[in-house]
């Protein structure tokens, strides 16, 4: 009873793990690249990145795609330098490459695609902290679907044998209907692109790993502390309720439960040919042109109906 996401990359070689949405999604991909590590298999690791990268004292080895090293900039916000710091803590010395959110489809497909070939990846998984990969585009409420659109899209078509979407942190976002969201992972299953979900626990040493980066990032970056890695740790960790971790939180009402810590996998190309908009986003060359397009498809067409999910 394996899960068919791992079957499907029993054959993989050299792996790239990237965030999909920017910000801390490279994180929930932490346990995958410590996994397939375990198994001997070579994992690259990249990020759509929100730090300031022109500061950070990387090199920048394709336009917009800088390769983090132990001697980056100390930025208040850096999530993928002290993601590389506790890993060599490890014994582990992993590429990681920080790439620019300004890029569009286009030159972010090239970017994945310099990666691919430098490195000869012959798997790409693309990970989400949260569900909002999974938006179509014409739900009632899509999260923060333009970046991860972008990167699905981007990636979607790459010269690549497996290409493969992994989400975690089901019900963190708030501006998302996951009434909607569970509707669209129904049309996958009954498409054939979904993979299986499993749940990551502290019983597993990827698990275990997981709970102990997410207390490493937070005490080195104290100030912008993530709300989703947080949520899907304490999930783990069996805490439940309205719990907050940052004064972002203040006013609103948290739902951390266990739903929270299941990875759900999937077929990359299934999404992307669902995403409602990606025709119009395909020759894109920078995040504020798939915003704009984003937006004129929101004004344009229809929404499904917001349902709440008919659970007592």
């Amino acid at each position: 009873m394996q899960t068919p996401f791992f079957q499907a990359c029993a054959e993989a070689q050299s792996i790239l793990i990237a965030g999909a949405g920017g910000g801390f999604d490279v994180v929930s991909g932490i346990p995958l690249y410590l996994y397939f590590r375990s198994l001997g298999k070579q994992v690259v690791l990249a990020n759509l990145s929100f730090t300031a990268l022109p500061f950070a004292d990387c090199e920048e080895v394709f336009p917009g795609t800088y390769r983090v090293t132990e001697t980056a900039a100390e930025l208040p916000y850096f999530p993928e330098r002290h993601i590389l710091e506790w890993l060599r803590e490890r014994g582990e010395a992993p590429s990681i490459y920080a790439l620019s959110n300004q890029l569009g489809v286009q030159p972010l497909r090239a970017a994945y695609a310099h990666l691919l070939e430098g490195h000869q990846i012959d798997t790409l998984v693309l990970v989400d902290g949260g569900t909002d990969s999974l938006m179509f585009g014409d739900e009632a409420k899509v999260g923060t679907i333009v970046e991860d659109a972008c990167s699905i899209v981007a990636a979607g078509c790459l010269p690549v044998p497996r290409r493969f979407l992994a989400a975690i942190g089901f019900g963190v976002e708030h501006q998302l209907n996951h009434h909607a969201c569970l509707e669209n992972i129904a049309d996958l299953i009954k498409g054939d692109q979904y993979l299986g979900a499993q749940a990551l626990t502290p019983a597993l040493p990827e698990g275990r790993a997981f709970v102990e980066l997410v207390e490493h990032l937070n005490q080195r970056m104290a100030l912008h502390r993530s709300i989703v890695t947080n949520s899907i740790a304490s999930a783990m960790q069996g805490e439940f309720g309205d719990i907050h971790f940052t004064a972002r939180t203040q006013g609103s009402v948290q739902f951390v439960n266990p739903l929270m810590g299941l990875y759900w996998y999937f077929q990359l190309d299934g999404v992307a040919t669902r995403i409602r908009f990606a025709a119009e986003i395909e020759h894109s060359t920078s995040m504020r042109e798939v915003a704009d397009v984003f937006q004129r498809y929101r004004i344009l067409n229809s929404r499904r109906l917001p349902k709440a999910i008919p659970l007592a």
